[in-house]
C-alpha cells in the first residue's frame, strides 16, 4: 500500500508521463522518495512542450516553516543548457537528505531554519538542451526591469525574435510561468522572513568560479552593500583558501529582466527585512579549456563533459551551499550593527566600486 507521500508522488509522475522521459527530473523525484521522512513536496507550475506533454516544476521544503526562522533558496537549471547547475542544487539535496538519517546536529540546525529548494526551474529547456524555456524566452532577461544604461547587443537581453538567444519575452506581458513561480516561492518562503538568502546556480562565464551579488541592471550599489560585505568577510576568514570570484554582477556587464534585481527590489520595498540574493556562475571556459573537444558539443560548452571533472565540480560547491545555510543560521551574530554598518558599507565601496 501506497503511504499518502508515495502516492502524491506516483500521480505527479503519471500526470506528467506523457512527456519525454528528463534524467534530471528523474534524478529529483529518487532523492525525494528518499527524503520522504522529512521533505514537503509540491509543484509550482506545469510547463507544456510544444509537441504536447509536461513537466513539472517541484519546490521542496525543509526544517521549520516559522516565518521566525531564517531561510536560504537554492535555486538551478534557470537555463537548460547549464544543467550542471540543477545538478548542483541536486548533489546538496542528496547529502541533506543523506545525513538526516543519522546527523543529529542536521536535525538541531533545522529547528530553527528553511530551506527551500528550487533544482529545476526550466525543465523544458532542459528537456529541448536550450538555454531558454519552451517559448523560446531567456527567464533571466524575462523580468520587468530595464537596465539604466546601455547593454551588450543581445547578450543584455533583446525583444527582437524568439529565434535569437537573450529573447525578454513581448514588451509588456506577464512573466513566464516559471518565474512567477520562482516569484511566488521567494515572496512566500523567504521575503517573508526578516533575514534570507538565495543562491542561483548557473554555468558559462569565464575561466573563474563567481559568486555575483545585485545589481545586473545598474552600476549603483545596492542597498544591503554592509551585509554582503560582512557575509564575504565571514565567508573568507572561515575558507582562506577558496577560489571564488566574489562580486556584483554589474562590474562584468549590464542586462535587462534579471528576475534577482526584480526580487530585492521588491524586497527592498519591506525596510525590516533582507534579502540577500546570489548567483554562483561556475566557470565552463576552463572545462572547455582543460577539454577543447567540448567546444564541438553545446551542451560541452557549459557543463563538464568527463565524469571525474564533473564528480570534482559536485563536490567542490558543496561548502558554499552549506556555508549560506550556516550563515542564515547564525546571522545575527555577523550582521553589521549601527556601530559598524558605515566602516563596513565604506570597505564595500572601495573594494568593489
Amino acid at each position: 500500500m501506497l503511504c499518502a507521500h508515495d502516492a502524491h508522488i506516483f500521480n505527479l509522475q503519471a500526470k506528467f508521463l506523457n512527456a519525454r522521459k528528463l534524467p534530471e527530473l528523474d534524478a529529483l523525484e529518487r532523492i525525494v522518495e528518499l527524503g520522504a521522512a522529512w521533505l514537503d513536496v509540491h509543484v509550482a507550475c506545469q510547463v507544456t512542450m510544444p509537441k504536447g506533454g509536461s513537466y513539472p516544476v517541484y519546490v521542496i521544503t525543509l526544517g521549520n516553516s516559522s516565518p521566525d526562522v531564517p531561510a536560504v533558496g537554492y535555486f538551478g537549471g534557470v537555463h537548460g543548457l547549464e544543467r550542471i547547475g540543477a545538478e548542483v542544487v541536486m548533489a546538496y539535496l542528496h547529502s541533506l537528505v543523506m545525513r538526516l538519517q543519522w546527523d543529529s546536529t542536521l536535525h538541531k540546525q533545522l529547528e530553527s531554519l528553511r530551506l527551500v529548494f528550487m533544482p529545476i526551474v526550466n525543465p523544458g529547456g532542459l528537456a529541448l538542451g536550450t538555454r531558454a524555456n519552451p517559448n523560446g524566452v531567456d527567464l533571466m532577461r524575462n523580468a520587468p526591469v530595464q537596465a539604466t544604461e546601455s547593454v551588450p547587443f543581445l547578450v543584455g537581453g533583446q525583444r527582437f525574435s524568439a529565434g535569437l538567444p537573450w529573447y525578454r519575452g513581448l514588451e509588456n506581458q506577464a512573466m513566464e510561468a516559471e518565474n512567477q513561480a520562482v516569484c511566488a516561492v521567494v515572496t512566500q518562503e523567504l521575503l517573508a522572513r526578516s533575514f534570507s538568502v538565495s543562491v542561483d546556480c548557473h554555468s558559462g562565464f569565464g575561466v573563474r568560479d563567481r559568486i555575483w551579488f545585485p545589481f545586473a541592471h545598474q552600476r549603483a550599489p545596492m542597498t544591503h552593500l554592509a551585509e554582503l560585505r560582512a557575509l564575504k568577510n565571514i565567508f573568507v576568514q572561515s575558507n582562506s583558501h577558496h577560489r571564488y570570484v566574489i562580486e556584483p554582477q554589474s562590474l562584468q556587464y549590464l542586462a535587462h529582466g534579471d528576475v534577482w534585481d526584480y526580487l530585492y527590489l521588491q524586497a527592498c520595498t519591506m525596510p525590516e527585512r533582507i534579502f540577500l540574493p546570489l548567483t554562483l556562475e561556475m566557470g565552463s571556459w576552463l572545462w572547455v579549456k582543460k577539454n577543447p573537444r567540448q567546444l564541438f558539443s553545446r551542451h560541452g560548452i557549459f557543463n563538464p563533459l568527463i565524469a571525474h571533472r564533473q564528480q570534482r565540480v559536485l563536490r567542490q560547491h558543496q561548502l558554499f551551499l552549506d556555508f549560506l545555510a550556516r550563515a542564515a543560521s547564525g546571522h545575527k551574530l555577523w550582521l553589521p550593527t549601527e556601530q559598524t554598518r558605515a566602516a563596513l558599507h565604506a570597505q564595500a565601496l572601495q573594494h568593489w566600486y
